[in-house]
């Protein structure tokens, strides 16, 4: 069937099926047959009670019925649990991931309160997974109940934690691009997608236990493993200063590093407390950050240059819009290299304003934001920069506000751009090529000398003195309002020598804690 779901008549229980035990002796057998979500239980034509109840029925009948909804019927099984809504999650989650052909639970003991149930998952290809789990039983005023945690589906599965089904038993060892070996848990958001893309050879599968931030776990494996070595761009020492980084924060973090002159990914890292979207795909708004685009987009079109005096009032009033600086401080007229140290949003408001409204797009495609990779062993979401539909929406724009989305792994292929002078092509697997989908081309090179003298600026004498003592550092802040605008995230995105890179912490309402994990990660390089 191809996601069309057919109902061939309701589930049906023999009599012979409808027996258990309290103190052992027979077995229920509960068959299911996934690919036409039927309930096969015997033919005696008789209907069981309804799901949604299970009072005045006794444990094993609960079981019993609760076993034949299983993957059936996620929703009635669910309602024969004390946590429905985390029952009918993960259990509609597992049909989805596992996407099994058939489920055959067989029933053996119910004893006080629990019951024994033996699972064989028939996973297709001549692939059978076998196992026992013990689901404990609750009574209450209403009758018996499953008392429901993931670990019903999987003694070994916890909340979060997702199966799944992969062709390559475990999976090939991961060398760093110096040579050292890597465990797949000093970078989950990237080897264990190198090891999928290597798979195993033959017939070797095998199912995993994937834990949020925490890496796998192989719960069960058949046929031989590809053992052949796979060599990475990932920096082992990078990585682990980056992750050493993350870690250290109070709130949930984000780190990519890549390497300018080649396009290697050194690192990813992220903290477990990051709970929504990921370093390399998550759409976040950039804020000050983008004044880097913002100030290209304004050198190129030519009306100013690095010297050129503007102003920075504390609020500016552009059509509909009033944009502040932060706490709306403000600075009499002074060159705009300073007013990018100092991130005055009203000056770079003011320089948008007066340019086309496809002038922002354009210029976020030189750096890279809207370009697009096929990188094996990686999925990448560098940003959306598009056209402004409005005066409004353009100098919202100019800041990294309103429509403007860029990832960790975006901003730091826009820094790795200005370090590099040209289009930098994101690689990672050693071996094999990354395909440039949507490519881009680097802004000119009086643009990118312009930049990399005001971002080094940043670091001297403006908002990202906190890495003055991390060497010759270039790079902006960021802080951008998301939700009600009540809170905000604090980016820096920057580079030192071969080492670009971006930070971001989520809801740090500052950047200056963005700053200071930059200098822990560039302390560790």
């Amino acid at each position: 069937m191809t996601g069309k779901r057919e109902k061939l008549g309701e589930p049906v229980v023999s009599r012979n099926a409808k027996r258990w035990v309290l103190a052992g002796g027979a077995v229920v057998v509960v068959a299911i047959v996934v690919a036409a979500f039927v309930v096969l239980r015997g033919g005696s034509g008789k209907t069981p009670a309804s799901a949604s109840s299970s009072s005045g029925q006794d444990a094993g009948d609960v079981v019993t019925r609760y076993l034949a909804a299983w993957l059936a019927d996620p929703d009635a099984a669910a309602a024969l649990t004390d946590d429905v809504a985390t029952a009918r999650t993960t259990l509609l989650a597992v049909r989805q991931s596992l996407a099994a052909e058939k489920l055959t639970a067989t029933l053996g003991q119910v004893q006080g309160e629990s019951a024994l149930v033996h699972v064989r998952w028939n996973l297709g290809n001549s692939r059978v997974w076998n196992y026992d789990v013990t689901l404990p039983l609750k009574h209450d005023d209403s009758g018996w109940r499953v008392h429901f945690t993931p670990a019903a589906v999987h003694p070994d599965l916890g909340q979060g934690d997702r199966l799944e089904v992969r062709n390559g038993a475990g999976g090939p060892p991961v060398s760093d691009r110096d040579g050292n070996a890597m465990d797949p848990k000093a970078a989950p958001l990237v080897l264990p997608s190198v090891q999928r893309l290597r798979g195993g050879g033959g017939k070797a599968w095998s199912v995993v236990r994937v834990r949020p931030n925490a890496g796998e776990q192989t719960l069960y494996q058949e046929g031989k493993a590809d053992t052949t070595p796979v060599q990475v761009s990932l920096s082992g020492k990078a990585q682990a200063a980056a992750q050493a980084a993350v870690d250290a924060t109070a709130g949930p973090a984000m780190l990519v590093a890549i390497q300018p002159s080649t396009g290697d990914v050194l690192a990813v890292a992220q903290n477990a407390r990051v709970t929504d979207g990921n370093a390399l795909t998550g759409q976040y708004a950039p804020g000050s950050t983008f004044k880097i685009v913002t100030a290209a987009a304004a050198l190129e079109a030519g009306g100013v240059d690095a010297n050129s005096v503007v102003d920075c009032p504390g609020t500016v009033k552009l059509g509909q819009r009033t944009i502040p600086n932060d706490d709306e401080f403000s600075l009499p007229s002074l060159p705009l290299h300073s007013a990018f140290a100092h991130s005055c949003n009203t000056t770079f408001a003011q320089l948008a304003s007066q340019l086309p409204k496809d002038a922002l797009a354009k210029a976020a495609g030189q750096f890279g934001l809207n370009a697009d990779f096929d990188i094996p062993g990686l999925t990448t979401e560098a940003g959306k920069v598009v056209a402004s539909g409005s005066d409004a929406e353009q100098v919202e724009s100019a800041i990294g506000q309103g429509t403007v989305q860029a990832s960790p792994f975006g901003l730091a292929l826009m820094t790795a751009t200005v370090a590099a002078g040209k289009a930098v092509t994101p690689q990672l697997v050693r071996g094999q090529q990354t395909t440039v989908t949507t490519g881009y081309d680097a802004p000119p090179g009086a643009v990118l000398s312009a930049l990399r003298s005001m971002m080094r600026e940043v670091v001297t004498g403006g908002t990202a003195t906190g890495l003055a003592g991390s060497g010759k550092v270039y790079g902006k802040t960021g802080t951008a309002q998301f939700g009600d605008g009540t809170q905000a995230n604090g980016w820096f995105a920057g580079y030192r020598d071969d080492v670009a890179f971006s930070v971001l912490l989520l809801g740090a309402n500052s950047s200056k804690p963005a700053v200071a994990t930059s200098a822990a990660f560039l302390g560790g390089l």
